[in-house]
């Protein structure tokens, strides 16, 4: 079963190619995904990686986490579930 894995860190040079290359390294990636400031269109400096089994998923963590890539120390976990939340659950009504 594949494992989602958090990328923290993430330069804004770096693609999606290249974050795939260094994790390859611990296996076979199914997704690489660097998540977009909808604004700006740059990096948020984060992204998510899906391994396609666990134990490959705790070679990257091991492996990759605390590794340099183009210029930045990168953070690999376990990605945790997403929590949907309501919409305008941050809007203030007066």
């Amino acid at each position: 079963m594949a494992k989602k894995l958090y990328v923290g860190g993430i330069s804004f040079t770096s693609t999606e190619a290249s974050i795939r290359e260094c994790f390859a390294q611990a296996g076979t990636v199914t997704s690489v995904a660097i998540i977009m400031d909808r604004d700006t269109g740059r990096s948020k400096g984060f992204g998510f990686v899906e391994m396609s089994t666990d134990e490959e998923a705790a070679a990257a963590i091991t492996a990759i986490n605390g590794k340099e890539l183009d210029g930045r120390k990168l953070t690999v976990n376990e990605a945790k579930p997403r929590v949907e939340r309501p919409a305008g659950a941050y809007s203030r009504s007066y």
